[in-house]
């Protein structure tokens, strides 16, 4: 039996251990290689990137909001300003169970549903990461109650916000309009506008009225605090900061008095007033009734609220006086009237003998005027006193319908006036070429007839028949009406005086005017149709009472206001302008289903003509906004009331 034995070779074996070593060796270096190249990248080439990071990550920028700037009537009456509170505020993505603290947190201080319900709302709205108030306006006492208990809830701050408040809740409302929280479409603008990180921390902004057309003047520049924060993301230090710059301050042309007195004046009636002066264009008091609370807007508005003001039937989210759209009625006929003198169609001294209707050639269907015995002979100055339907009836159709509108425009009829508030409608001043593009029908003779006495399709709002009345009482100057007089700078106190804007120059024959003028004065003496509305007022007042349908009446039907529902009642108009040698206000007053214009929106107009002319203050009114109070003086006069 034989052995063989297996001898190692070491040359072999070594020269194998030689290039593992090897193999090793250049690993390790590849590996090195690799992370120096990577510590090269990192540290040297991107370094002022990651530097940049490393700062963001250490230092946070936190944006300091703006105090919005003040809004005051024309007498220094703030009527919008701003008050810091207590807000108790979570941060959803920093609790852990966000009901059961919302639970606990409501053993320290009283949540309502509505606090609750307005919660849910900005959280559907919000990022987890932001922080979302659960309470509002907590007093010291619940403020100071929840810092001892901080501790126990992590997510939960106190914080201290500025809030909107507006003194006097529903005065001026649908005017000065309201703020309320930046949702997705105001975003969109503010991006659209580049104005995006000028509200930063921000979390309201202008909705309506001056709040929202005088936004970019209000809101003021964002400020900022460079601040180290550590790893728990708690602030460590102030490294640098830039205070924000206040919002400007607004002045309005509104007198707040003379605004309380009007809205005051409706005592419960739907409706709208707009008074200006008729040099300057300025808006003294634009009332729309019912009004509402601008305060429920502010941190939005609860459920319960927002379905009552929205679902009403007597619609009082409506800027009536700028939305709200009537038949104009009689207050159309002194527009009328100086078309007629100025195309020659009607000089003195021609009359018609008024036998209380006007019918068409060949027809036997009879326009009716307002007084069925008619009014006997009439001519232009008498025809406005009465205001004679029969006279304008056919003054209409010997005009036609593009000659008239064509006329009328010029006082604004048809156009949006341009108010410095957005929001405004044009109306409607119809033309065949309307007609036949709305409807595609012809344009018939009597529907010329009707619009010669304000009816129709013909349709205005208050506010544009107070600029036309206002134009008319100037003679044909038209000055665009403005709601704002001035800017306050917030760094300097420097004011400037907003520019009055010339919309229109029309070209009248004095002597025409003259004429529309005197019927229109005769309109509050005895014998006119607000003859009430004169008496014993101290200053001579031009006006034209009106009324507009809001259901048609049968050929042979008399209107039986009685017997009507409340809300198919006519309309009553007013439109004014005083002194009338020197007019200084002209006033436009409509009482929604309120009959007849001399007796329901002509008293109206007196207390605030009175009131702006004489400093009179009606006794009924309360003392909200102080002034010195004057006893009236008037005594009832029987008037000659109207009816269309």
């Amino acid at each position: 039996m034989g052995y063989s034995t297996e001898l190692k070779n070491h040359q072999n074996e070594q020269h194998k251990f030689r290039v593992r070593l090897v193999f090793l060796v250049l690993m390790v270096l590849a590996a090195f290689s690799a992370l120096l190249g990577r510590f090269y990248f990192l540290q040297v080439y991107r370094y002022d990137y990651y530097q940049t990071l490393a700062e963001n990550n250490r230092i946070s920028i936190v944006p300091i909001t703006p105090n919005r700037g003040l809004i005051s009537d024309r007498n220094g009456i703030i009527l919008a300003h701003n008050f810091f509170v207590y807000t108790l505020e979570i941060t959803p993505s920093k609790t852990e169970d966000l009901q059961d603290t919302i639970v606990e947190l409501g053993k320290l201080v009283e949540i309502s549903p509505t606090d609750l319900k307005r919660f849910k709302k900005l959280r559907a709205q919000s990022h987890t990461f932001e922080s979302i108030p659960i309470r509002t306006h907590l007093n010291e006492y619940e403020a100071a109650k929840f810092a001892v208990n901080r501790f126990r809830f992590p997510g939960v701050e106190l914080k201290s916000r500025l809030f909107r408040h507006y003194p006097y809740g529903t005065l001026g409302t649908h005017g000065i309009g309201y703020i309320s929280r930046i949702n997705e479409h105001d975003l969109k603008q503010l991006k659209e506008t580049n104005q995006l990180s000028n509200y930063k921390g921000t979390e309201h902004i202008g909705k309506a009225g001056v709040e929202q057309a005088y936004e970019a003047e209000l809101h003021g520049e964002t400020g900022f605090q460079q601040v180290e924060i550590d790893a728990d993301g708690r602030a460590v230090r102030v490294l640098s900061s830039a205070s924000p710059t206040s919002g400007n301050n607004v002045v309005l042309s509104m007198d707040a008095k003379m605004q309380e007195i009007a809205e005051q004046e409706f005592a419960g009636r739907r409706g709208a007033l707009v008074a200006i002066q008729p040099k300057t264009g300025e808006v003294l008091a634009m009332a729309s009734m019912p009004s509402f609370d601008a305060n429920l807007f502010v941190d939005g508005i609860d459920f319960d609220n927002w379905n009552l003001l929205n679902n009403s039937l007597d619609k009082p989210l409506i800027n009536r006086t700028l939305k709200g759209i009537y038949p104009p009625g009689s207050t159309f006929k002194p527009f009328v009237a100086l078309a007629g003198l100025e195309s020659g169609k009607r000089q003195p001294p021609f009359t018609i003998s008024d036998p209380g209707y006007y019918t068409l050639p060949n027809s036997r269907h009879r326009y009716r005027d307002w007084k069925p015995s008619g009014h006997g002979s009439v001519d232009m100055r008498k025809a406005i006193t009465v205001s004679c339907d029969t006279f304008f009836y056919g003054l209409a159709v010997e005009l036609g319908i593009d000659r008239l509108t064509d006329f009328v425009r010029h006082f604004g009829f048809g156009e949006k006036t341009n108010i410095d508030i957005q929001g405004e409608l044009g109306g409607l001043l119809p033309t065949p070429a309307w007609k036949q593009k709305r409807f595609k029908q012809p344009w018939y003779m009597g529907e010329t007839v009707i619009v010669g006495i304000g009816q129709g399709y013909t349709l205005v709002t208050p506010m544009q028949l107070a600029y036309a009345t206002a134009t008319l009482a100037n003679s044909g100057k038209a000055i665009q009406p403005h709601l704002v007089n001035a800017i306050v700078n917030a760094k300097t106190n420097e004011v400037r005086m907003l520019p009055h804007k010339l919309a229109d120059q029309i070209a009248l024959d004095p002597q025409n005017l003259e004429i529309v003028k005197l019927g229109m004065m005769d309109v509050t003496r005895p014998g006119g149709t607000a003859a009430s509305i004169g008496a014993n007022a101290g200053y001579d007042i031009a006006a034209k009472t009106g009324t507009a349908q809001v259901v048609g009446i049968k050929q042979n039907e008399k209107y039986n206001e009685k017997a009507t529902a409340e809300r198919h009642r006519d309309h009553a108009w007013f439109i004014a302008y005083a002194p009338a040698e020197d007019p200084k206000i002209a006033v436009a007053v409509i009482v929604e289903n309120g009959g007849h214009g001399g007796s329901a929106a002509g008293p109206i107009a007196r207390k605030v003509m009175d009131y702006y002319l004489l400093g009179k203050v009606p006794a009924v009114a309360e003392a909200t906004i102080t002034t010195e109070t004057q006893p009236q003086n008037t005594s009832p006069v029987v008037e000659e009331e109207e009816h269309d």
